[in-house]
């Protein structure tokens, strides 16, 4: 027999809802196009935003270089004289060229979209040349670079659109990271160390914790300091907490360094003259120094077993003795 033939009714039905699975297909497709069309935009939008805002910044660069360096000299001028730094190694001119050199790479690889780790594979050798150049003849010399570079880039952060300056000081940070801490110091001293040295071991195991650590000790100093103002203006403010979890990094890099070369050399002959002359002029009181060091003592102990943690030991013993109350009475 044959088959039976479908009513027409039915195949009218069939065939509308397989019309109307196709249209809705179609028209998702269509407008996955049109999102995906949308995100181009906004990325070619963006890089074109970010491509005119580092033109701008670059034309500045030379206004913000020399006013950098006329907040530096005002804030550390005295410091020179009371630290007995010889004023020849001091040049003004080959400083502001470094820091505008280093800003024009660091601008256009944020005009460029190059991700900030990219920047540091580009810009980590060149910064810490800098800063050997620099701190060879006197270590101390690093208090004037620093500035100048720090004043640039809130200089430069004024300059950009709000809703760019969280990306655009992702690219400065990777500059900080090189500038402020002895980082080539602690890869040169890591390379000396047998792979499965225990000291090196430790470090290894703290490097990803590094910011964490300082964000969390940060936190903590304005918990106990809520109403306190420095030089650059109170704790809670967006760009003092920065420069603040900038330092806190500062210091545990140099106890890597320490724990890594076995000696406190990296403290004592930078370090702590560092901080000798610029926290007094930033108005860094000493008693928040000591918070810092014994915030950082507990974080990391929280972070190694009592082995690792005793590599440390002495260093912490040694910033300990050297912030003391005894040293620096506030």
């Amino acid at each position: 027999m044959e088959a039976a033939n479908p009513s027409p009714l039915r195949a009218e039905a069939q065939t509308e809802a397989a019309s109307q699975t196709f249209s809705e297909a179609w028209a998702k497709k269509y407008l996955q196009k049109l999102a995906e069309q949308d995100d181009i935009a906004a990325a070619l939008s963006h890089s074109q935003i970010a491509a005119e805002i580092a033109k701008t910044l670059m034309q500045s660069l030379r206004s913000t270089s020399a006013q950098a360096w006329a907040k530096t000299e005002t804030l550390l001028a005295q410091e020179m004289v009371r630290h007995q730094i010889d004023g020849r190694l001091i040049d003004p001119w080959a400083i502001a060229k470094d820091a505008h050199q280093i800003y024009e790479i660091a601008l256009t690889a944020y005009a460029q979209q190059t991700a900030p780790p990219k920047l540091s594979t580009l810009i980590a050798s060149e910064l810490g040349q800098i800063r050997h150049k620099y701190t060879a003849d006197d270590p101390r010399m690093i208090g004037f670079v620093s500035m100048q570079f720090h004043y640039s880039e809130q200089m430069l952060l004024d300059l950009t659109p709000p809703t760019e300056r969280s990306l655009l000081g992702q690219y400065f940070k990777v500059i900080d990271d090189h500038l402020y801490m002895p980082l080539q110091r602690a890869y040169q001293a890591a390379a000396q160390q047998d792979y499965h040295a225990p000291q090196l071991q430790a470090v290894r195991h703290l490097v990803p914790l590094c910011s964490e650590i300082a964000a969390n000790i940060v936190a903590r100093v304005l918990n106990l300091n809520p109403s306190y103002r420095s030089h650059s203006g109170y704790l809670n403010d967006e760009h003092v907490q920065i420069s603040s979890i900038r330092d806190v990094e500062m210091f545990q890099v140099y106890l890597w360094v320490c724990v890594l070369e076995n000696n406190i050399s990296a403290i004592q002959q930078e370090l702590f003259p560092l901080c000798v002359m610029l926290y007094p002029r930033l108005n860094v009181r000493w008693e928040l120094v000591r918070q810092l060091i014994h915030l950082l003592e507990v974080e990391i102990c929280k972070r190694l077993d009592s082995q690792q943690a005793a590599y440390f030991t002495p260093y912490y013993d040694a910033l300990w003795g050297m912030f003391s109350s005894q040293v620096f009475p506030e």
